[in-house]
């Protein structure tokens, strides 16, 4: 599945969540990346009970002013909400899942639950905005979707992902 570079389509992004939730997760394994043939950028990875997909991507940060920053920043975050507002329409409210006790396990070195591991491991520390369970997985199939929007760091492109599992997507407890 191709991601969404610069412009923000909410109506595509949506179709590649169904797409996402259309498809049966790994019940066991490694995770494993897929990568953009061109480009050599991570576009999907899928591992132990998940699927996780890039649905938007900006443009590199680092040659911006500070004004043109923040409203880039400000942009992916008005995207996150657009998409946010069309999912809660169908599956009414979600939750969130903060992130920092994740990416903290993650810089110690701890161990994580595979969906969080595949989620540091793509600089993807955007708290997740969670629904579930919706009955939409083959067969009808509980799912549980996320979508966050983060970059690893100041000059890296804001990246809008999608998360489904076949589990619930349970905040870590802080390990602070």
């Amino acid at each position: 599945m191709a991601y969404q570079n610069g412009g923000f389509d909410r109506d595509r992004a949506v179709a590649d969540i169904e797409v996402l939730l259309a498809r049966p997760v790994p019940a066991d394994g490694p995770t494993e990346s897929e990568y953009d043939p061109l480009s050599g950028e991570r576009t999907g990875t899928a591992g132990e009970g998940f699927v996780l997909a890039r649905l938007w991507a900006s443009r590199w940060l680092d040659d911006l002013s500070v004004e043109e920053w923040h409203a880039e920043v400000a942009g992916g975050d008005l995207k996150a909400l657009d998409l946010t507002a069309e999912l809660t329409r169908r599956w009414g409210p979600a939750r969130q899942v903060a992130m920092h006790p994740a990416m903290f396990r993650h810089q110690a070195g701890e161990p994580l639950p595979p969906v969080f591991q595949a989620l540091c491991d793509a600089d993807d520390f955007g708290d997740l905005t969670v629904w579930g369970p919706v009955p939409v997985g083959p067969a009808g199939a509980e799912r549980w979707v996320g979508i966050s929007v983060g970059h690893g760091d100041d000059k890296a492109p804001l990246v809008l992902t999608a998360v489904v599992t076949d589990r619930d997507i349970v905040e870590l407890d802080d390990p602070l």
